[in-house]
């Protein structure tokens, strides 16, 4: 929490005296939990630290505290890296859900003063980031200039997984086949998955007899892995990777044959040195959203994304 927001909220508190005890004490906790879950998520006493801008000592002081509180063991510690026990694990949940909630109550308070104010995390892959994140926030930026956003790239793959563990707030995702209880999604693009192979390869050739590079987890490879089944193949699989973007540099340098959405091939900058495959099996559509746990919705800063996204929704 910011110094500014921080004086400004306490300020707000104490204006209320019959929250003012309880919401003093949260505040204490609040700032445990966000060590903590910035120690869980950097693994590192140091990193962890430098994000928090406090030293590592504070971090492990404060961890101690936590673990003496709840009279467990939350992480292990390995020189100055960590690894959480089960209950570390289980305690993160929790901690995420708590600043969740926090950051909520935070907003709710400020929502009288205009224009909105705080931060908002969006996680994305690369494509998505410039694909569509450029139409998402720019009229979101003109409307909310004092809502700062932090941006998180990564493997799509793990998109649904961080917005339902609380570590983000929106993320742009494919639509699982089973969106999880207590989401909500808006569509925005639909694209087919398509195999791709180097530009030079034997067009005569199926992609079946070629080795396979392909997501380590998510849709597509969920898609890939039951048409295979039903078709009785056994293909060899040359790679298993995170993103869609380093399955078409792979497959550029003639490593195999991949499997992408078509958007990403479409937007990528490798696209001149691929090509689609003559004998495309049809594994369905990739279905893009912003997908956002329904409880967030809560918060002024969420929602005010949110019902831009849905006024534009096609």
């Amino acid at each position: 929490m910011q110094s500014n927001e921080y004086t400004t909220l306490r300020k707000m508190i104490y204006s209320q005296p019959h929250i003012a005890k309880t919401a003093t004490q949260y505040i204490m906790d609040i700032y445990k939990l966000k060590l903590f879950t910035a120690l869980a998520t950097a693994g590192h006493f140091g990193r962890a630290a430098s994000a928090c801008h406090v030293s590592p000592s504070t971090i492990s002081r404060n961890l101690k505290q936590l673990e003496e509180e709840l009279n467990t063991e939350l992480v292990l510690r390995d020189n100055r890296s960590v690894a959480l026990t089960e209950q570390g694990q289980q305690f993160l949940q929790f901690a995420r859900e708590a600043l969740q909630q926090w950051e909520t109550f935070q907003e709710s308070l400020l929502t009288d003063s205009k224009p909105l104010r705080g931060q908002l995390s969006i996680y994305c892959s690369v494509t998505a980031s410039y694909s569509f994140l450029y139409d998402i926030l720019t009229e979101f930026r003109t409307r909310h200039p004092g809502i700062n956003i932090k941006l998180h790239t990564g493997d799509p793959a793990q998109a649904i997984a961080r917005v339902t563990s609380g570590m983000e707030d929106i993320v742009i995702a494919a639509r699982p086949d089973r969106l999880p209880t207590g989401l909500d999604f808006k569509p925005i693009a639909r694209s087919p998955l398509v195999f791709i192979a180097p530009m030079q390869q034997d067009s005569n050739m199926h992609w079946h007899q070629q080795p396979v590079i392909i997501s380590e987890e998510g849709l597509a490879r969920e898609r890939f892995d039951l048409w295979c089944k039903e078709q009785n193949l056994s293909p060899s699989i040359y790679a298993e990777v995170k993103g869609n973007e380093a399955i078409v540099s792979m497959v550029s340098l003639g490593f195999g044959v991949g499997l992408v959405p078509l958007i990403v091939l479409e937007n990528s900058p490798l696209q001149a040195r691929v090509k689609r495959v003559i004998d495309q099996p049809d594994l369905g559509v990739v279905e893009t959203g912003i997908c956002v746990l329904k409880k967030r919705l809560k918060s002024p800063i969420v929602s005010a994304l949110w019902r831009q996204i849905a006024d534009k929704a096609p």
